[in-house]
Order: C-alpha cells, then structure tokens, then sequence
C-alpha cells in the first residue's frame, strides 16, 4: 500500500516535481485523471451517491474537477459542473478533460442558488496569490450557512498553499476533506491553513519514485511523524553513561518551572538530573524532589565552578529564572561551557533588549526553545518577514548557528543547515502553565544521553505531543513526565492514533 513520505513541499518544489515526473515518461494528462480518480474514490469512501456540485476553476485545479465529476457521475452522483470563468479560456489539460465533461454543466452566477449534498472546490489550488472575490468569498459562506460539506482539491480555494493561511479579506472558510497529491505542502500542517483544511489524505498519482532525489528536495522539511529513536541501552552502562543534566532554579517562588524540566530530563532516561538554585529555594525543592537531586550554585561564579566537572553535560536555563542581568549571567556562563544547553523562557526574554547579545554567545551545542512571543523578542521581525513558520525557524536557526525550535500547536524544528520538521501530533490541550517547561526537559535528556541538537528537538517534541494525547482532557503539565515511559517505548501506537 502506498504511503506518502514525510517531506513537505513548497508550491514551487512539487511543481517542480511534476514536471520531472513529465520529463520522465508520465504524461500529464494522465496525473490529472489519476488525481481525479483519487479525489472521487476519497469521497466515495465518505458520502453515498448524493446531489453533488463540482465547482471547476480555470486552471489544473479546474481540470481535476472535471474529472472528479466524470468519475462520481459513473459511481451513481448526480453531479453539476459549475464553471468559474470561461471554460473557453480552458487551456492544455484541463481543456482536454473540461471536453470529456458530457453531463450538466453551467456558468456561476452568484444570483443563482446552490443546491445538493456535497460540494467539491476544484476552483484554485495551493498556487493562489490573490485573495477570492466577493462572489466566491460570499459563495463558501452561504454554503457553510447552509451546512454543506466541501471537499477541497489540493487546498481550500483562498488559501495559499505557501503562507498557509487565506490571502485577502475574505472570510476564512473551513473544508470537510481535503485531498492532496504526491506529498504535503505548508498549507497542510501549519496553522491557520491546517485548520481549514479539515481531515486532509495525501494520495499517489502515478509521480516515479525518486523525483525528490533528482530535484534536490528530499528531508529539507519534513512533518515529524517518524521523528529519530533513542538507541537500545547497553545492558553494561551505568547511570553516568546516561548523562548528567543541570537544572537551574528561579528563586524559592518561582521553583515550580526548574522542578517540571528537572522530571521531564529525567523520565526522558537521563542518568542524573540535579536542580541548582539560591539557597533559599534549597527547602522547596528538597521538599519536593526524590530522585532529583538538589545543589546550591546561587551566582553565576558558583555555577561556573560546578560546569568545570564535565561530568554534568547538559544544562537547562530560563524556566521560571526571572528576567534580566542575572540570568543573562548564567546563560552566558552556561555557553561558555562545553554542556549541551537548552534555552527557554525566561533565558531567552532576558535578551529581549539586546538580542545580538545572545546570538553572539551561542554554539552549535544549543537548543532555543521560544513560544512566538519569545522568538520575536530575540529574532525581531522574522516572524512577519517570512513566508511562514517554516522559513522563519529556518532564518533564526541560521542566524542563531543553533537549533530553533519555534513552539506552538505546529513546533517547527530548523538547524543552521536548512533542515526542518513540523510537529502535528500536539493536542489543544497542551497549551497549559508549565508545558513548556517539560518540553526543555524532555529535550534536554535526550541531549544527555547523546542525541544531537536537530534530533533532540525533533523526538522531544514528538514525544511531548504523545504524552499530551495520552493525558486527554484535563491534562496539567504535572501530568506529561509521567507518561514518558509509554512514549518512549510506543505502547501507546495501540490507543492514540499518530495524527
């Protein structure tokens, strides 16, 4: 059976893709019937014969409309083709298939009522720059009024498959199925565009294995679905071996941060973890710690001391440290170290005013860990200069010459190479105080145990999406270090599906 790969497509990349597949010997004409077929077999699998209204635009998305319709007619649909401009204007393709076409057929106007039980958008594909017009913006509204489902051919017409979001001022509507080809593009897995996409299936078309290679496109971005395995222990090594992590603790209020990452690095399968702190903060955690252990390192000398022991690789900074010099301090004391560092929080906010600061200390040994707000405060404007999530992450990690890892219901993972993967596996209900804390954790005993920085962002964020499916409603972040034992050795494949 076939499956798609992991890779994530620009508009530009499978465009790419499909005429390397031509070049190869695939017509075109028979891509398009192909993914006509798929899209009305995917809507047969779903809805009986019912009333159904194709929509064709003027492009290739309209092509394959004409022959999502052909083939539902054939299964028992009573379908109507309504033509979105001139099917005169019709070119290549998508002429050739709007004129094998035999059943009822009309121009759109607005005026006109819709009727049936199913909808298909054959009007734009994922390569739109243009927001859509009153008429069409006010068509997908009335047919939501309505209570119509839509099924979407590539990406709902409006949005850009690129900037996965809808350009222009329309209203944003939402498909019941979308179906694409060959792979996914951003418009797929990150947000706003993913939610409007509805349950979305990938089919093959008949694209030859290998275009990816012969294009140059293969693991430059990939969706997170099979992210890199911890190695089997070696029944011979001891706690060392697993790797020793330091926590750092914000004051004795603000412990409860430190203590979240500090389980998180340990039930991960780091060796030790030890939390350092003020001595006031010492009770606290003593109070609530057991197999962490706690360790006073209450200036940035102290904690400088402690790093010259390298048994202690791996470092977590920010969670609940309190903004400002101090913290700069230790950050700058944790780089200068030859530990493998997370960077969170407020490690990071703390550079908010003097972010090339930041840039300047960090190494290749490193992991940012920033939410949206945190990453415009050290990366200023990428956010909104970039075409999405994906090439933002990819610019910070750059500039950064460190892992990014950019949080959010879509965490999207870069290194300075240009590698990235987008994490879809994350539930709502991840979004709860001290979340992210564990996230760090979690990151950092990987680290500990030797995994590098791409693939220890990659599978932490695998694995806090998993804890967070596992947990259900009500999830707290207390929860999330205790389900790492199932995570990590996949027994709940059984109970909670990968997407």
């Amino acid at each position: 059976m076939w499956t798609p790969g992991p890779e994530i497509l620009t508009v530009e990349e499978m465009n790419e893709v499909d005429r390397l597949a031509a070049s190869s010997g695939v017509p075109t004409l028979t891509l398009m019937e192909n993914a006509g077929r798929k899209v009305a077999n995917e809507i047969a699998k779903r809805w009986s014969p019912c009333r159904t209204t194709v929509f064709c635009g003027p492009g290739n998305n309209g092509g394959d409309g004409y022959v999502v319709a052909r083939h539902l007619q054939a299964r028992g649909y009573e379908v109507e083709v309504i033509a979105i401009g001139d099917i005169k204007s019709l070119k290549g393709d998508a002429a050739a298939m709007a004129a094998e076409w035999k059943g009822k057929s009309r121009p759109f106007n607005p005026s006109e009522p819709i009727h049936g039980g199913l909808i298909v958008d054959a009007i734009f594909g994922a390569g739109l720059n243009r927001g859509l017009s009153p008429e069409l913006s006010q068509l997908f509204e009335d047919i939501h009024m309505a209570d119509v489902p839509v099924v979407a051919i590539d990406v709902p017409s409006g949005v850009c498959g690129d900037k996965a979001k809808f350009i222009g001022d329309g209203q944003p509507w939402t498909a019941a199925l979308t179906i694409t080809f060959y792979r996914k593009k951003p418009a797929h897995v990150l947000y706003p565009g993913r939610q409007h996409c509805g349950e979305i299936v990938c089919v093959d078309i008949g694209i030859p294995d290998g275009m990816l290679d012969v294009g140059g496109h293969r693991g430059a971005c990939v969706e997170n679905t099979v992210p890199p395995r911890l190695g089997t222990l070696d029944p011979t090594a001891h706690k060392y071996h697993r790797g020793h992590c330091i926590v750092v603790s914000g004051p004795a209020s603000a412990t409860g941060a430190a203590r979240l990452a500090a389980r998180g690095a340990l039930r991960t399968g780091a060796g030790l973890v030890t939390v350092v702190g003020e001595a006031s903060a010492l009770p606290v955690l003593s109070a609530s710690l057991t197999s962490i252990m706690v360790r006073e390192a209450a200036t940035p000398a102290a904690l400088q001391a402690l790093l010259t022991d390298k048994r202690f690789n791996t470092i977590v900074i920010g969670p609940g440290n309190g903004i400002g010099q101090p913290t700069r301090e230790r950050v700058a004391v944790a780089l200068s170290s030859e530990a493998m560092t997370v960077l969170d929080a407020d490690a990071l906010t703390s550079f908010a005013e003097s972010p090339d600061a930041l840039i300047k200390l960090l190494t290749q040994r490193c992991v940012l860990t920033p939410h949206e707000g945190e990453f415009e405060r050290v990366f200023p404007g990428v956010l909104a200069q970039a075409a999405n999530k994906i090439d933002a992450a990819r610019v910070a990690a750059k500039r950064a010459g460190a892992v990014v890892l950019l949080k959010g219901p879509d965490t999207v993972i870069a290194d300075p190479s240009g590698r990235a993967a987008v994490n879809t596996n994350a539930p709502a209900t991840l979004a709860t105080a001290g979340s992210g804390d564990v996230l760090a954790g979690i990151i950092a005993g990987l680290l500990a145990q030797g995994m590098s920085p791409f693939d220890a962002a990659r599978l932490g964020a695998f694995l806090h999406g998993t804890c967070g499916r596992l947990a259900g409603p009500g999830l707290i972040a207390e929860d999330l270090a205790d389900l790492l034992p199932q995570a990590l050795d996949g027994s709940w494949k059984s109970r909670v599906s990968a997407h």
